[in-house]
């Protein structure tokens, strides 16, 4: 028999190996924190800045990593013409902080960098896109599932680490329950236009 998987759902994750970026980010977000008081989203008791960080100078080293990210996912995705940064904000989430169940309309891709994190700082979960399966949830034997079973997943935030998947899935922030601030920065990319 010929199993056949169609409408996959991509995620990918790219742990940057250079943490130095961080050490500034953290200084310049919090910064940017104690002289803004940020708008509120999804957010409830966290910070969420306004959405222009990525043309702010001292942001330029993330932005320019994050478009080399979203190139070789144009490229594995088969996307037509280019990648361009549609908004970019910082998130700080405190202690008891999290981010309610949303998605990023008019835009393609969306992601999220991890700046400071500590264990227990609250997990990014993504639910299953595919609603008309919450239909009908059969019984499972009681092991270890394969991912495509799955109906949501967690990453567990990590400095450094960088998610991104595309905007229409519905994801949230758990709560932070550890007692650092857990600093991450958010974005969503779109296709450029193509002009004839």
């Amino acid at each position: 028999m010929i199993r056949e998987l169609y409408f996959p759902t991509p995620i990918y994750v790219l742990d940057i190996k250079d943490l130095s970026i961080n050490e500034q980010l953290e200084k310049d977000i919090l910064n940017w924190y104690h002289r803004d008081k940020g708008i509120v989203r999804t957010n409830i008791q966290g910070w969420h800045s306004e959405i222009t960080m990525h043309k702010m100078p001292e942001y330029t080293r993330l932005t320019n990593a994050l478009y080399e990210a979203q190139r070789k996912i144009y490229i594995e995705e088969h996307l037509d013409s280019e990648p361009v940064i549609g908004n970019m904000w910082a998130n700080i989430n405190p202690p008891g902080g999290m981010n309610r169940a949303h998605m990023h309309p008019n835009s393609l891709w969306s992601g999220v960098y991890y700046v400071k994190a500590n264990k227990n700082s609250g997990h990014l979960k993504i639910d299953d896109p595919r609603s008309i399966g919450l239909m009908s949830r059969p019984r499972l034997k009681n092991k270890e599932h394969p991912k495509r079973l799955w109906r949501e997943t967690h990453y567990e935030p990590i400095a450094g680490r960088l998610i991104m998947f595309p905007s229409w899935l519905v994801h949230a922030v758990d709560p932070n329950m550890s007692d650092e601030l857990r600093i991450s920065v958010s974005f969503n990319f779109m296709q450029k236009c193509m002009v004839v």
